[in-house]
């Protein structure tokens, strides 16, 4: 199965917005629960959001507010909305199943949050 792609990560001011993608190479997409997770240099990968087929979502604490995940199952594409980013945000973010799927981890995309 062909990895999901990642793309829309750059560099940020702390307060200011990013809109990351994830294209998803499945047929099968408008079926799968999908989720964002990032992990930053030394730390474990964790999920930060996630939405279910029938758009429940559901958010890691420390983004609640900030954060929005959605999904065109048209385009077989999911996003996530980033706002008032934080430097506490900065990570590599990758899109995935939930629960994620070894062999379907892309190369993420990087986002920095500095001043």
């Amino acid at each position: 199965q062909e990895q999901f792609v990642e793309s829309g990560g750059g560099l940020v001011q702390p307060g200011g917005s990013l809109r990351l993608s994830c294209a998803v190479p499945s047929n099968q997409f408008s079926f799968y629960t999908m989720g964002w997770y990032r992990q930053a240099p030394g730390k474990q990968r964790d999920l930060v959001a996630r939405m279910t087929p029938d758009g429940m979502t559901t958010y890691v604490e420390s983004v609640k507010g900030r954060f929005t995940i959605s999904r065109d199952n048209a385009k077989n594409t999911v996003y996530l909305q980033m706002d008032s980013l934080q430097v506490e945000d900065a990570a590599v973010y990758y899109c995935n199943v939930n629960p994620a799927r070894f062999g379907l981890w892309g190369q993420g995309t990087q986002v920095t949050v500095s001043s």
